[in-house]
């Protein structure tokens, strides 16, 4: 019988490639389910059972069941409807995003994409050109002048950058064209002055909300899950591997009266600056709600993004990027979820697309940092 070589190796590398995803998925899961059981006491056996069965029954594998542990002793009881943090990267995102999610990779294209002020940037580099909003090539001799002509310091992000990784500061004195180049593509970006509401929390770092909107079957874009991202006092940017998560109120924008940590333990107030969650209601938040979901309009088929806003000092809102490939949500799942009952997601296990695409080549986000 003859034997299809390549055919083979490609059936090979997405055993693999997806043996690799679950193992790192359980390892996190477990470790952060061992400390959260050190500090809220252990997980009430029934309701490990429930999740178990759900991962099976429900979901299609067992492997499904260690988030599913993560969230129900955050909650303290089980809630069915949870999405877990495997079964979002493995099956929501590649039926639902596919390669359209991936786009948000180039950060490059994100202002040509949207043709929206609402991002701060300011050029793009990609294959050796800067680029100006417009898409007008900027002559090297005149790179520093454009960028620098609204203010003395830039940010640059470069492509398929994550978790606060790929992140470059520049100012007149310090750029370096040839380190651009070195860098990669990417985009620049103008800095942020947050506003005062938000700087109490980390002054030296922009918050950033994380605000995750999906479209359901009959086009309907809604705003599902809202968490504040803030950074430590040594960070110059909010980073997965240091920052403060606290949940946010969808309908209202107020932070929940507790921030997480990322070991997941709970604080009450910024372990830096000592200031307290509660009572404290996000700066424009009809608008940082209202920016996300007129654009989500413009792709409706990446049916789940999860997008990064900042507010200025001036209360106007910026959007730093978005996120159309495994973003996430195994935190507001854990603190506010379900956030996607209702959309049939744990359903789609039985019509997941196979092919090597469906599994992430790098180690995905929720396997990175706690």
């Amino acid at each position: 019988m003859r034997i299809d070589a390549e055919a083979l190796a490609k059936k090979t590398y997405r055993r693999v490639a997806d043996w690799r995803f679950h193992w790192y998925h359980r390892a996190q899961a477990t470790s952060i389910h061992k400390r959260l059981e050190q500090t809220l006491g252990k997980t009430n056996r029934a309701d490990l059972d429930r999740a178990d069965a759900y991962a099976r029954e429900v979901l299609g594998h067992a492997r499904y069941a260690p988030w599913l542990y993560v969230y129900t002793a955050i909650a303290g009881r089980f809630k069915e409807g949870w999405i877990p943090d495997n079964y979002y990267g493995r099956v929501v995102v590649p039926t639902l995003n596919g390669g359209y999610g991936r786009t948000s990779n180039l950060k490059s294209l994100q202002r040509a994409m949207f043709l929206s002020d609402a991002f701060p940037d300011v050029a793009d580099f990609a294959n050796g050109l800067f680029i100006a909003p417009g898409n007008a090539v900027i002559p090297p001799d005149a790179v520093a002048r454009h960028l620098f002509a609204n203010g003395d310091s830039l940010v640059f992000k470069i492509d398929d950058s994550i978790q606060g990784r790929g992140i470059h500061f520049f100012d007149r004195t310090t750029f370096d064209i040839d380190k651009i180049k070195a860098l990669g593509n990417g985009v620049f970006q103008a800095k942020i002055v947050q506003h005062e509401t938000l700087a109490r929390f980390a002054p030296r770092s922009v918050a950033t909300l994380r605000m995750t909107t999906a479209v359901n079957d009959e086009g309907t874009i809604s705003l599902r899950a809202c968490y504040l991202r803030l950074g430590r006092e040594a960070d110059t940017h909010v980073q997965s591997g240091t920052h403060v998560r606290v949940p946010v109120d969808c309908a209202t924008g107020e932070l929940g009266d507790a921030g997480y940590l990322t070991n997941w333990s709970a604080v009450r107030a910024h372990p830096d600056s000592d200031v307290p969650f509660a009572g404290v209601t996000i700066p424009a938040f009809a608008d940082c709600l209202a920016m996300v979901l007129e654009h989500h309009k413009k792709v409706p088929y990446v049916r789940c993004v999860g997008w990064d806003v900042a507010v200025a000092d001036d209360g106007s809102v910026k959007l730093m990027e978005w996120n159309g490939g495994h973003n996430d949500v195994k935190f507001s799942e854990a603190t506010q979820g379900p956030c996607f009952a209702d959309l049939g997601w744990d359903r789609l296990a039985r019509k997941a697309p196979a092919r090597a695409s469906a599994i992430p080549a790098r180690v995905p986000e929720a396997s990175r940092a706690l």
